[in-house]
């Protein structure tokens, strides 16, 4: 069982190694807008790419995930009908979307919640989703054949790009806005050409009418949970917007971002996992493994969460190149909400942990209404929480939205492809979590807290977890072995 979980460790951090490089190159960004834009700025870029989140939804209409579930299985066509198949389809919807939003963008400036003469940008943003939806199955043939080097390579590429045309247009040519969607648009070109071998050697002009029927019975269901699972992660900003201005939007975004740290170790989970529990359901301790896999995610999430929160102060405020800083000095005012959207992100990891019974078992016509009571939870307690508690309003909706999302998951997981957790090591992982966090957050709001307090702390959290035996060091000598 320990080797299998190993295999994923390592395929977690071959994976996680490149997408930490590349989100600390996208994330370098951040710093970069917030020291050269206004928050009022920075907010209609954060709004625009809302909206350019839940259209995505629209873009893919699920295809990528019904592309790994059978390309995995091969139940239904050849190889290349596979690939093929959903992607003519992903092809011709994105065309046509892209070509809708294009021509009409100007009268679309009202939906995207932005002034009239700012119509330009969506006529970039239709490009790049256009782009970026025909890499998606692209993206996943790399996944599913284990090659992560490429896969990591080429989005690297893309990030660097991007970061460097941002530079360039607005440090050097003085441009606005408009910079970041057209470094975007270029970056994702790019992309696409870096692909198109990929593409001529696995694609062939043909459809497999079963494999269709099969994959949008599967996909489909992925629309309307893939719009309520995006309502969910962006659906405050425009809220907020409605409820209070660009510049709460511009502090809130920025300080939502540095979440990063714990979206980063869900974002390598999340590549290496959805793989590793298609290729292990049919083994014989599938269910053990599983079962192990949650303790052992939830742990190392606990662990990053209590160091982020004792230092994000710290880390904001450590001077880049340029005099800048993590995240310029108008936005520090929002830094109390980070550790709010650190746990969120953790809720978030545990869905997709209970995701593997969802898919084995081809369930997904449950995750629309999973993820629609998620999104429902955020949109009703931001218009309650916003007006009282601003910004910390919003982050608490997140929480909330997703701890649904994580109930109603386990719940339909559980009826159908019952695994039995951990539950004891797991809620003794969260209750020494909120116990030291809590006692953390009580005496910083009342004394001044020292680096040696803080590193006493997070001993205190490890010490609780050997002492009652959550893990052992036998288990985790073998997971770090080589």
């Amino acid at each position: 069982m320990f080797d299998k979980i190993k295999n994923l460790s390592k395929d977690t951090l071959i994976y996680g190694t490149n997408t930490i490089i590349g989100r600390f190159l996208g994330f370098f960004l951040v710093p970069f807008y917030t020291n050269k834009f206004l928050p009022e700025e920075y907010g209609i870029i954060t709004i625009i790419y809302s909206y350019i989140a839940i259209l995505n939804v629209f873009f893919s209409i699920g295809l990528e995930s019904g592309y790994m579930k059978f390309a995995s299985t091969r139940e239904v066509g050849t190889e290349k009908q596979n690939f093929s198949t959903p992607y003519i389809i992903v092809l011709f919807n994105s065309f046509l979307l892209s070509c809708l939003i294009f021509f009409f963008s100007s009268e679309l400036t009202s939906v995207f919640q932005i002034d009239s003469s700012y119509g330009y940008l969506i006529k970039y943003s239709a490009v790049i989703l256009f782009f970026d939806t025909i890499v998606l199955i692209p993206f996943a043939l790399l996944r599913l054949n284990n090659k992560a080097k490429s896969f990591a390579g080429i989005k690297i590429t893309n990030i660097v790009l991007n970061v460097l045309l941002n530079i360039l247009l607005i440090s050097f040519f003085n441009f606005g806005i408009e910079a970041v969607f057209i470094s975007n648009l270029i970056a994702s070109l790019v992309t696409f050409i870096l692909l198109l071998p990929l593409l001529k050697k696995n694609f062939s002009f043909s459809i497999n009418k079963d494999l269709l029927k099969e994959l949008l019975k599967f996909s489909l269901p992925w629309i309307p949970a893939g719009i309520a699972a995006n309502l969910v992660q962006i659906i405050d900003r425009p809220i907020l917007k409605y409820l209070t201005d660009d510049k709460i939007v511009g502090i809130y975004t920025a300080n939502y971002k540095l979440g990063i740290f714990m979206m980063l170790v869900v974002s390598m989970f999340e590549f290496a996992w959805r793989p590793f529990f298609l290729n292990n359901a049919k083994e014989p301790d599938a269910k053990k493994i599983f079962s192990k896999v949650l303790t052992i995610f939830v742990l190392f999430c606990s662990v990053v969460f209590l160091i982020i929160s004792f230092f994000i102060e710290d880390i904001v405020k450590i001077n880049l190149p340029f005099n800048y800083n993590l995240i310029g000095k108008a936005y520090w005012e929002g830094l109390e909400i980070v550790p709010v959207i650190l746990f969120a992100y953790i809720l978030y990891g545990i869905y997709i942990n209970f995701m593997a019974g969802i898919y084995i078992e081809k369930k997904t016509k449950y995750l629309p209404l999973i993820t629609g009571a998620g999104a429902v939870a955020n949109i009703i307690s931001n218009f309650i929480l916003i007006p009282e508690y601003s910004y910390m309003g919003a982050a608490i909706s997140t929480l909330i939205s997703y701890a649904v999302m994580m109930t109603g998951i386990f719940l339909v997981s559980q009826k159908y492809y019952k695994i039995n957790y951990e539950y004891k090591k797991v809620g003794l992982i969260f209750l020494s979590l909120l116990t030291v966090s809590g006692l953390y957050f009580y005496l910083e709001n009342n004394f001044q807290i020292y680096w040696l307090y803080k590193f006493g702390f997070l001993f205190l959290f490890i010490i609780i977890i050997l002492v009652f035996k959550v893990v052992n060091l036998k288990s985790l000598k073998i997971l770090t072995k080589n």
